[in-house]
């Protein structure tokens, strides 16, 4: 099958503008935390480091070159890599290098790989909960609108957008491993040893997160589906004698996937740059739990690159998601 040249120069229009926003963000990103007011090299070894680890870290960080230097040297370890100097021998950063955090003596990306899979765990387990509740939500508050069943989803949609998520992952761990003892209390078990245990020890979290986001999608697909529902062409198909039943799988239902593709693009592009407040709640040792451990302890080099590696991971999902919308309406190529 032939892809339409159309669609391929729309595919690496998104994909140039992806590589432009992610140049952006490292430019604003290298000038919030490497070219603030203060003593850089001493904020970026910490609190704990010697005068002469502050030292050794100026020289690293070329703190004497001018700043446009000084970023693309911090732009060639994205690209190519770099050496770093340990004082007794001389460690390679392979790319993309996030440079060394001062605190632990590891490498940053090391550091994001060790976490991710359980970050990437969380995120698309409850990505697939959210989905699933939230979208059956929405069509059956269409396909029951103006009765009982509507009006009941409408106030828990409600409830559950102003509930924190801490507050359902309280409530849930109370409930469900206090009270009731169906499930143990939440430890990350890894899917390569144990896939059930992984998936059971992870259940709680992906609810907390789900029940929350459903929430979100439950009422934006019933918007978009009602919208669908008040055009010209559905009523020309309700006279014509199409079942309404028809109507809402074939044509309404169509009609929200554009704004639910963009909306969980953003969503789970998000939440693979960490989900601070699950991960602190069940001890998930995730990437959001390694963000909020290298503020309090000042491990510069770690938080740069936890906001480079969420902010890649929101292009990135904005860009696939631009592509997936493409696909689901052609209308787009053209515009």
């Amino acid at each position: 099958m032939s892809v339409p040249h159309g669609f391929l120069g729309f595919a690496l229009r998104r994909a140039l503008g992806a590589l432009v926003t992610l140049l952006a963000i490292s430019v604003l990103v290298y000038l919030v935390f490497y070219a603030a007011p203060g003593d850089v090299a001493q904020i970026t070894c910490g609190p704990r480091c010697s005068p002469a680890q502050v030292q050794q870290v100026a020289q690293q960080l070329r703190l004497d070159d001018p700043l446009y230097v000084r970023y693309l040297h911090f732009l060639q370890g994205l690209f190519a890599g770099h050496d770093y100097s340990t004082g007794t021998s001389v460690e390679h950063c392979p790319a993309p290098c996030l440079g060394l955090s001062y605190q632990s003596d590891q490498q940053v990306t090391r550091l994001i790989l060790a976490k991710l899979p359980v970050t990437a765990s969380l995120a698309l387990g409850a990505m697939a909960l959210w989905l699933l509740l939230g979208v059956s939500a929405g069509v059956l508050a269409v396909w029951r609108r103006g009765r009982l069943e509507e009006r009941v989803l409408t106030g828990i949609t409600l409830a559950g957008w102003a509930t924190p998520v801490f507050v359902i992952g309280l409530l849930l761990m109370i409930l469900v491993c206090g009270q009731l003892r169906w499930l143990p209390f939440p430890q990350y078990v890894p899917f390569t040893d144990d896939p059930e245990q992984w998936a059971w020890n992870l259940l709680l979290p992906w609810l907390s997160l789900a029940l929350i986001e459903a929430a979100k999608y439950a009422r934006l697909t019933r918007a978009a589906m009602l919208e669908t529902l008040a055009e010209d062409h559905v009523r020309t198909f309700r006279a014509y004698g199409v079942g309404e039943r028809a109507i809402v799988r074939r044509h309404a239902l169509r009609g929200a996937v554009g704004p639910l593709i963009a909306l969980n693009a953003n969503d789970l592009g998000s939440l693979f740059g960490g989900a601070v407040l699950t991960e602190s709640l069940f001890g998930l040792p995730g990437i959001g739990r390694e963000l909020v451990h290298a503020v309090n302890v000042v491990d510069l080099p770690v938080v740069v690159g936890m906001v480079l590696l969420t902010g890649f991971f929101v292009v990135l999902a904005s860009a696939v998601a631009d592509v997936l919308y493409a696909v689901a309406d052609r209308r787009t190529v053209l515009s």
